[in-house]
């Protein structure tokens, strides 16, 4: 993938996973109560790792679009009150949860490289490891979203999940179409 290319996605992973984990670090604190919530601090790390690997990993370039992005990505991430949850902290951490669905579940980014593509490039590695940890974290919102603690709220955070899902994979496919890139069929 050339630099710009490499430049545009890792932005976005990095603003959408950064913004998890900040995220999870504020929400977390003083929460652990039940199994779920000490998933959700392994992958407070996780996200953390993924932002240092693109860091590391991509040949980056000069982006003019890049200030228009971050604002536009990191005011999407903001936390979004989950209606018909009256518990703040409760409805908070079901938002972080829904996003970090969308996040793990929407994105495929080992699809958007080519057949071709590399094993020895650092970038081509980052983006597979992305994903295939990407399977691995979604069990964790997976876990916290049907928890029994939930279950009264079932139908707010299937809403909650299904507009972050939404939201995701639009800016996503903006990305994309945005650097010439069509993901292929089974993915993204």
């Amino acid at each position: 993938m050339p630099p710009l290319q490499q430049t545009r996605v890792a932005s976005f992973l990095i603003s959408i996973h950064g913004a998890l984990a900040r995220q999870l670090a504020v929400a977390l604190p003083g929460q652990f109560t039940a199994g779920w919530q000490t998933e959700l601090n392994a992958q407070l790390h996780r996200e953390m790792e993924v932002v240092s690997l693109l860091m590391r990993a991509t040949s980056w370039a000069p982006d003019p679009a890049a200030p228009y992005h971050a604002l536009t990505w990191e005011t999407a991430w903001l936390s979004q009150p989950v209606s018909g949850i009256a518990d703040q902290r409760l409805a908070t951490t079901v938002d972080i949860a829904a996003l970090g669905h969308a996040a793990h579940g929407v994105i495929r980014p080992a699809a958007i490289l080519p057949v071709e593509a590399s094993s020895d490039d650092p970038f081509v590695t980052a983006l597979r490891r992305i994903e295939f940890e990407s399977s691995r974290l979604i069990q964790a919102q997976i876990h916290f979203l049907k928890s029994d603690h939930l279950k009264p709220f079932r139908d707010s955070v299937s809403a909650a999940v299904g507009d972050r899902h939404r939201q995701v994979r639009k800016l996503w496919e903006d990305v994309l179409a945005g650097i010439g890139i069509t993901p292929r069929a089974n993915g993204s």
